[in-house]
């Protein structure tokens, strides 16, 4: 009869029991991980699928940081716009009061002066480490300083001075808009412009002067007035024109029996020769008031636009001066001698496209701004002219010209060419804004169906577990018990 070792069988109880050890460690592991295994060597035949599943997720979850980031610059963004916008609007509806209440031009010319200053501030505005309103070039201020752009820097000339210069050149040596009055006979008046960009251009010409002929041609233009005889009271010639600024107005002469003629009249003599030098002196003192008036008013707007117009690639035009009265020709001003208000990316791409965002494995939004696209440079043009033109309140032809003024600038504010405004980029913007809010939802629905299917392959459930753990337990009291009743066992109570 042969017994069996007692000490082997102890040896394999107690090597189950190690095993079953083990399993309870892993058990414990799961319950507190909530995975089935740390390797994905451990998941068996879905390790693959988990894989690819958790890149999956990863690159929603890069997509959806990329839209919370990218959503905040554009909300930064759509509030400075949404202030640049209303700066405008205000400044459009100040002018307006304005000229209603008669408000001096001091006061305009400060109110200007604080909004261009809120104005550059919202243009160099930042998110993070970014210039928003520079397009490409996010780690440069959009735009200049309102020292720089009003008075210039050194000898940088700035709006203000740029302004003055193209005032001389318009004005002329004479103070009639580079137009020349003369009389060719004793009864015909001849006015004349110039083949220089400065100055009135004239258009055309209707009259309705009895005995009075008229004929306007030639390069440069120049219209005859030629008196048969007298005209009737009442009876008028219109001369239209065309002032820097592309803008056109009328110069109306209006024949009288008054001694001495008011504003735009010219009194009927006893001759045709007497008449005639009436009109030359009258039209002569209409045209200096026009030149004081709406044509500065124009020039002063035109200066504004070949600055505001300029960026690093194309410096501001500047008249050919010293002297500036006399001069025939514009030139193009340089880095050194000229500031440049603009100091952001200068391509001439599409402005939204110079920041991109991929938001999907398919979808990008555009989302970029210049500081000197249309909608937005407009404002700051007018805001900026506004501030810069000096209107002496003293003089007779300061209400004249503070309307001829603001006139334009309300007609620029108000969008009167039918460009592009602030609330366009706005729209773009917005629409960024939409998709990005379409593909955060989709994200957030793929990463929840995702993760659920990831889950049944790597995951496990508490219940789950701790069924296991309870079940490994029971087993283990029992072996362990088992274990214990060997470990008594003697070759005497073997006998027995």
């Amino acid at each position: 009869m042969s017994i069996s070792s007692i000490g082997s069988q102890s040896s394999s109880a107690i090597q189950t029991l190690v095993q079953m050890r083990a399993q309870l460690n892993e058990l414990q592991r799961q319950m507190s991980t909530g995975l089935k295994s740390d390797t994905y060597a451990g998941l068996g035949l879905g390790r693959g699928l988990s894989i690819g599943l958790r890149a999956q997720i990863s690159a929603v979850n890069a997509y959806s940081d990329t839209i919370t980031s990218v959503g905040t610059r554009i909300s930064i963004a759509q509030t400075a716009l949404q202030r640049v916008g209303a700066i405008g609007n205000a400044t459009r509806s100040t002018i307006l009061q304005a000229n209603a209440a008669g408000t001096s031009a001091g006061t305009l010319q400060a109110t200007a002066r604080t909004s261009l200053d809120e104005l550059i501030g919202l243009l160099n505005t930042q998110s993070g480490d970014r210039y928003l309103f520079s397009g490409r070039d996010t780690d440069t201020p959009a735009v200049a300083s309102i020292t720089d752009i009003l008075d210039g820097q050194g000898a940088r000339a700035g709006l203000k001075q740029i302004i003055s210069e193209r005032q001389q050149a318009d004005l002329g040596t004479a103070g009639t808009g580079r137009l020349t009055i003369t009389a060719p006979t004793a009864t015909s008046v001849s006015i004349g412009d110039e083949a220089s960009p400065f100055g009135i251009k004239l258009s055309s010409v209707s009259s309705t002067l009895s005995n009075v002929a008229t004929g306007l041609g030639g390069t440069p233009s120049t219209l005859t007035v030629d008196f048969t005889g007298v005209p009737n009271d009442g009876e008028t010639l219109t001369l239209r024109v065309t002032l820097p600024d592309g803008s056109t107005e009328n110069i109306t002469m209006t024949a009288t029996t008054k001694s001495p003629p008011g504003d735009g009249q010219f009194t009927i003599g006893a001759s045709d020769a007497d008449t005639a030098a009436n009109f030359q002196s009258a039209l002569t003192s209409t045209i200096e008031k026009f030149a004081k008036t709406s044509l500065t008013a124009a020039s002063a707007v035109q200066a504004s636009n070949e600055f505001f117009n300029a960026d690093v690639n194309n410096p501001p035009l500047r008249v050919d001066g010293p002297p500036f009265d006399s001069a025939t020709g514009l030139v193009s001003g340089t880095a050194a001698n000229t500031v440049v208000w603009y100091t952001g990316d200068a391509a001439t791409d599409s402005a939204r496209g110079t920041a991109t965002a991929q938001i999907d494995r398919s979808l990008s939004v555009n989302y970029g701004v210049r500081a000197n696209e249309e909608g937005i440079r407009d404002i700051v043009k007018s805001v900026a002219t506004l501030a810069a033109v000096s209107i002496n309140p003293t003089s007779a032809n300061a209400a004249d010209l503070g309307a001829a003024l603001n006139r334009r600038l309300t007609g620029t504010l108000s969008n009167n060419d039918g460009g592009q405004t602030v609330m366009d980029i706005q729209a773009e913007l917005a629409g960024a804004q939409t998709s990005m809010a379409a593909a955060k939802g989709r994200h957030q629905q793929t990463e929840a169906t995702v993760g659920d299917f990831l889950q049944q392959i790597a995951g496990v459930t508490n219940e789950e577990v701790a069924a296991q753990i309870l079940a490994l337990q029971t087993r283990m009291e029992a072996s362990m018990q088992t274990t214990a009743m060997l470990f008594q066992t003697s070759l005497v109570n073997y006998l027995r």
